[in-house]
């Protein structure tokens, strides 16, 4: 009986037992699977996140650019983008989490604050960044409003486009659809119309502006090359503190806040990236003043680059933030000495079209000669291996001591013309640019008063005085070469320098 009773049981228990194994493996199955969800979860979470993240900050740096360019469609354009900006955040933190403020506002601190389920700590701090930040952000809506008003009286502000399907026609002329604006290009500026010269012939900016100012002759009042013309004042544009403040505060939540990413995922500062851009552009390469670290160990000499007038001249019809730094103000020209106050001689040395030239202003002025491939460390201050008749004109060169002989002796060297010297070649202001040649040049700078370079009447009790002031002014006179050692694809080059002679400084005993 006892055997017949265990009979009827063994099929109930080899059907129960496979049911308890596949339970299990189930149970396992579906354990791996949820871990590899919420793995899946968290990558995905962290790549949307660091997205956002490199977005926030990429509109922050276009911003404050923004804030200080005269462009009127920069400034429409990074207002469009703040709010897209801002509504792809709150799309992400809702799908997230449906209470941004109950979790993040007042404070990004997550101490005290209870997480919900589905975020970690790093997760909830990455949530909370990101909102507080675009919140942030959002306050700059109305400021850029108004600037944007204001940029409005600088250039032409186009309407929008219209939303798909719409048409509209000029009110005028029916048949001419309205010319909608392309926000990548800049806004047309309402001063238009300056002379179309060629930069090849300008050196500096401040020639571009003496070319039409009444006091191109220091101490006189000329001609102007073009009548009644006066170049437009550049706007002058400070960007507000309250704006610049609130991006610092942004800019400062997503920096903290990268801490909390894996440490895989990376981000660029854009910022970091434009001054990057920007020395490759106009200053030297660093493995530059390496490569001549032993020449520059020798004293009075130099390393800089020299680069295209136009890079120091701003272009025709554009607009320009005149408070900005200019290039000649973010790398500028090596001194020839030291400093003396407000006078600072300088080596401003440029290419004009093929031809090196030193950018000079109001009496200045300088003359130069390609000496062939001479190395610069042969060369001394009594310069023993150059020609005689070159070494004699240069180291025996007498400038006048009147100011307006100066004048007709700086256009002398300008031009070529009427140079009694006893040269078999005219001695002039600039030169061929030529790689591996070295250059030979007299430099002389002085410091005019300005009642006296403007050109300002002085009457006969006054002259005393401003003759008094003409003997003490500071000047200069420098006796230096330059080898030019690199040539670019952009046509500038890297030259080596050395002061050979300071000079007596030149006296200045009378205006005529």
């Amino acid at each position: 009986m006892r055997y017949i009773f265990f009979s009827l049981l063994l099929p109930f228990c080899l059907t129960s037992s496979p049911t308890s194994t596949l339970a299990l493996e189930y149970k396992s199955e579906h354990t791996q699977n949820h871990n590899f969800a919420s793995k899946s979860i968290d990558e995905t979470f962290y790549t949307r996140a660091s997205q956002l993240v490199q977005q926030q900050i990429d509109l922050i740096a276009r911003i404050e650019q923004a804030l200080t360019d005269p462009d009127a469609n920069r400034l429409r354009s990074v207002r469009g983008q703040l709010i897209v900006q801002t509504k792809s955040v709150e799309g992400f933190v809702n799908r997230q989490y449906t209470s941004p403020v109950t979790l993040c506002v007042p404070r990004v601190d997550l101490s005290v604050s209870p997480l919900p389920n589905q975020l970690t700590k790093s997760q909830a701090q990455i949530y909370c960044s990101l909102y507080t930040s675009s919140q942030e952000l959002l306050k700059l809506s109305p400021m850029l409003d108004r600037l944007l008003s204001r940029r409005g009286e600088l250039a032409l502000v186009r309407q929008l486009p219209l939303v798909t399907g719409e048409r509209q026609f000029d009110p005028v002329l029916s048949i001419a659809p309205i010319q909608h604006p392309n926000l990548s290009q800049v806004a047309t500026p309402f001063s238009t119309g300056e002379p179309n010269i060629s930069t090849d012939t300008l050196a500096t900016e401040q020639q571009f502006t003496e070319i039409f100012s009444p006091s191109v002759i220091v101490a006189r009042t000329a001609k102007t090359a073009i009548a009644n013309y006066t170049p437009p004042l550049q706007p002058a544009i400070a960007p507000p503190v309250e704006a610049l403040t609130t991006l610092a505060n942004a800019k400062q939540i997503l920096t903290a806040t990268q801490q909390a990413f894996p440490p895989e995922i990376k981000f660029t500062d854009p910022q970091e990236t434009a001054v990057t851009l920007d020395r490759f552009a106009y200053d030297l390469d660093p493995q530059e003043s390496q490569t001549y670290a032993k020449f520059l160990e020798l004293p009075h000499t130099g390393i800089f680059r020299v680069l295209h007038s136009s890079a120091y001249q701003r272009p025709l019809n554009t607009l320009q933030n005149r408070l900005q730094p200019s290039v000649s103000e973010r790398y500028p020209f090596p001194l020839l000495g030291d400093a003396q106050g407000e006078f600072n001689p300088s080596l401003a040395l440029q290419l004009v079209g093929d031809r090196f030239q030193l950018g000079h202003q109001g009496v200045d002025y300088s003359f130069m000669l390609d000496v062939g491939d001479v190395p610069l460390e042969q060369l001394d201050g009594k310069l023993q291996t150059v020609a005689s008749p070159t070494r004699q004109f240069f180291l025996n060169y007498q400038p006048p001591k009147q100011l307006d002989a100066l004048q007709v002796e700086r256009r002398r060297f300008l031009t070529g013309k009427d140079q009694n010297w006893n040269q078999s070649q005219a001695i002039l202001a600039g030169a061929t640019a030529e790689l591996n040649h070295t250059y030979l040049v007299r430099s002389l700078q002085f410091h005019i008063p300005k009642t006296i370079a403007i050109g300002q009447p002085i009457s006969q009790p006054e002259r005393p005085y401003y003759l008094n002031q003409l003997q003490q002014i500071q000047s200069s006179d420098t006796l230096l070469a330059f080898r030019a050692v690199r040539r670019r694809s952009d046509g500038s080059y890297t030259v080596l320098w050395r002061v050979l002679n300071q000079l007596p400084a030149p006296q200045i005993v009378d205006v005529e």
